[in-house]
């Protein structure tokens, strides 16, 4: 069987290719799944999607019109797929649930760190031989308050690079992680985590519930000073708010390795084009923020696991397995 994958890198394609070697054919595509592309996977059963594939029901019409039956996603969030749509059209959607976590949270820590030390405008500094420290002052981070929104896998992971540093910790989230308990980490409610920590880093999922959590009232809660990381999902960041605190000169830096209104963006070279989003156009244009392109996933190790989960998801599939990866199940047999 041939299976058709969209939106692969070319880091990601020879990984891709050998981990399916001598099991199935794989057509690896750099373009991404949408309304547009969707009508190449025709005749494919079995297709691959990445995180900034459409997957909306139009789109899932398309590929059940012809002829998929199952949609393996590379990756853990599934904000993108509209999961009712397609149970009603019996195709089966698998995601990757678990990966490295540790790719995420020391990208987490990589952006904390460039915006509190000046890095980006240090080494664009260097490179034009000027090596003045004037607005490079940075600050310690052992002995301050890091504050943690969702404390799951990742976010213990960040906690442990947090107490390395020396600093205070307070959580966030549903339930408490005992692990994140015994790191010396004090869940507090959100308004008081908001307030007292002077760095906020994100690692809870996207879901309604947390859409827009810092919003224009949650950014007003937060110091002056504070640092905001978030290398979860853009959506949980009022984008539009938070360039409105920027203007008016809060917070010491901001890491974004998510945005909100990434798709269509992200993964793609738009260096030729005109971006007519205004709201990332002003975003990239302060010097105490930072944006990458949803990249703090994107190391060999966690790759490499989401391609050995997205193997076995297709291997289950085919077996007539229901595997822990799987959201939507499969068609029912005959």
């Amino acid at each position: 069987m041939e299976i058709l994958a969209f939106g692969v890198q070319s880091d990601e394609k020879p990984l891709i290719e050998k981990a399916f070697a001598g099991k199935h054919d794989v057509r690896c595509l750099d373009v991404f799944l949408n309304r547009d592309t969707a009508p190449i996977a025709a005749g494919y059963e079995i297709i691959s999607t990445s995180v900034n594939a459409d997957l909306g029901g139009g789109v899932l019409q398309t590929l059940a019109a012809g002829g998929t039956q199952m949609i393996a996603q590379r990756s853990t969030g599934f904000n993108n797929i509209d999961l009712d749509v397609a149970e009603r059209l019996a195709l089966r959607v698998s995601r990757v649930s678990y990966y490295s976590p540790y790719s995420v949270a020391e990208f987490a820590w990589t952006l904390a760190m460039a915006v509190n030390r000046r890095v980006i405008r240090a080494a664009g500094r260097t490179r034009d031989f000027d090596f003045r420290l004037d607005g490079l002052l940075g600050r310690d981070m052992h002995g301050r308050t890091a504050g943690v929104i969702g404390t799951g896998k990742i976010g213990e992971a960040f906690t442990r690079i947090a107490r390395g540093f020396g600093m205070k910790l307070l959580g966030w989230d549903v339930a408490e992680n005992p692990a994140c308990v015994e790191l010396g980490m004090r869940y507090v409610d959100k308004e008081q985590l908001l307030a007292e920590s002077d760095l906020i880093s994100l690692h809870v999922p996207l879901l309604p519930s947390t859409h827009h959590l810092i919003d224009e009232a949650a950014l007003a809660r937060m110091k002056d000073d504070a640092i905001l990381v978030n290398s979860s999902r853009g959506g949980l960041v009022d984008t539009s708010a938070l360039v409105g605190e920027l203007r008016a000169g809060r917070f010491l830096g901001v890491g974004l390795d998510v945005y909100e209104a990434e798709a269509g963006l992200f993964f793609l070279d738009k260096s030729l084009e005109g971006v007519d989003d205004d709201t990332l156009a002003r975003l990239v244009t302060f010097p105490n923020v930072i944006v990458t392109s949803h990249q703090a996933y994107y190391t060999e190790d966690a790759v490499g696991q989401i391609i050995d989960a997205t193997v076995r998801n297709v291997d289950d599939y085919l077996a007539g397995r229901h595997g822990d990866n799987v959201l939507v199940p499969a068609r029912p047999g005959p």
